[in-house]
Formats: C-alpha cells, sequence, structure tokens
C-alpha cells in the first residue's frame, strides 16, 4: 500500500502561526478604518456648523471664504509661521470653482491637504493631512451659541438707577439695589423723631446709661 505524502500535506497546509498573524492583521486594518472613518464624519460635521455660521439661511452644503478663515482660526490651522491667512486665502481660490464663491465638503477636504504640508512640514503629504484634518475634527465655532446682548443708547439709560428721578428714585439704594416694601410704600414713623434725623434713636440709649 503507497504510503501517504506527508511532505505534500505539509506543504499546501498554511502555518497556524502565520494564520493568526494575519487574523490579528487583519482585524488592525478595521481598526483603523473604523477610527478614519469615524474621524471623516467629525470633519464633515465640523464643515457643516462652520458652514452655517453666522448665516441662518446657510444649508451647510457649501462654505464661503471668510467661514472658512475663521475654521483655520478657530482650529489652530493658522499657526503664523507654516500657515498663514494669506495662505488660507490662497488656497480657498485655487480649490473652490472659478464661477464660485463657496466652497463643498469635497473642495474643503482639498483645501486642508494643500495646507497639510505647510501646518506639518516634518511628516508625509499622508501624515500631514491626517494631522490637519485631526485638529479640525469634533470642532465648532468658539463662540457658537448665545452671548449676552449688551445695553447701549435708550435701553442703558432706561437701566440706570443713579439717573432716576422722584419716587422711582426711593425705590432704589446708592448701590442700584431695589428697597422693596419700603421703596413703594409710605411706611408711618411713630418713632417720635423728625423724619430723616440722623441721630434718631440715640435719646432712648442715653437714657437708659
Amino acid at each position: 500500500r503507497p504510503r501517504p505524502d506527508r511532505g505534500a500535506a505539509q506543504r499546501g497546509a498554511p502555518a497556524a502561526g502565520g494564520s493568526l498573524h494575519g487574523a490579528a492583521r487583519r482585524r488592525q486594518r478595521a481598526r483603523i478604518n473604523m477610527a478614519e472613518s469615524t474621524e471623516m464624519a467629525e470633519l464633515e460635521e465640523s464643515f457643516r456648523k462652520f458652514a452655517v455660521y453666522g448665516d441662518t439661511k446657510a444649508t451647510g452644503q457649501e462654505m464661503n471664504g471668510k467661514n472658512w478663515a475663521k475654521l483655520c482660526k478657530d482650529c489652530k490651522v493658522i499657526d503664523g509661521k507654516g500657515v498663514t491667512s494669506t495662505d488660507v486665502d490662497i488656497v480657498f481660490s485655487k480649490v473652490k470653482g472659478k464661477s464660485s464663491r463657496c466652497i463643498n465638503v469635497e473642495e474643503f477636504k482639498k483645501a486642508l491637504e494643500e495646507l497639510g504640508p505647510k501646518r506639518f512640514k516634518d511628516k508625509s503629504k499622508e501624515e500631514a493631512f491626517d494631522a490637519i484634518c485631526h485638529l479640525v475634527a469634533g470642532k465648532e465655532p468658539v463662540n457658537l451659541g448665545v452671548t449676552k446682548a449688551k445695553a447701549v443708547g435708550a435701553v442703558e439709560r432706561l437701566t440706570d438707577t443713579s439717573k432716576y428721578t422722584g419716587s422711582h428714585k426711593e425705590r432704589f439704594d446708592e448701590t442700584g439695589k431695589g428697597k422693596g416694601k419700603s421703596g413703594r410704600e409710605n411706611i408711618v414713623d411713630d418713632s417720635g423723631y423728625v423724619a430723616a434725623y440722623k441721630n434718631a434713636g440715640t435719646y432712648d440709649a442715653k437714657v437708659k446709661k
């Protein structure tokens, strides 16, 4: 009876160690791809937030030059050395359409790719793009939200208690704090002293001594 060719079986069978290493590499690549996908989604979300900033009619699909410059400033893309405000303006004009005044999200990514090597000169083009995307991803305009309105003009004059006169003046003390009930009603003074007498109450104290 012919003997089985063990060498052939061994040659055809993949090494167990190699199979495990291959699986580990595939899992690592999957994690990297997932991380890149998440960061790209955050990058596009940041694009939308900056694109609608200051414009209630904006759709978030396109970004104007002013908001592009704000994004670069707020996200520290502009460092004053490798990347300046002039660089930002030049790249914006380069990537946008000739007749367009705005850039879309794909042109936005091209602009970041252009600025990457300038901002991160010690990295390769791919690494610089990843690094500059990391600066922007997940960020939003720094003063996004409600800001306190400053009282000016007529409003400021109407709310300045130091300018009140007559009965209105009596409702507030010198610091502008309301006096409450004592400032609204005439409280009868039955102490026996003349109104507003500065030494009121001192007679009884002297008699007791």
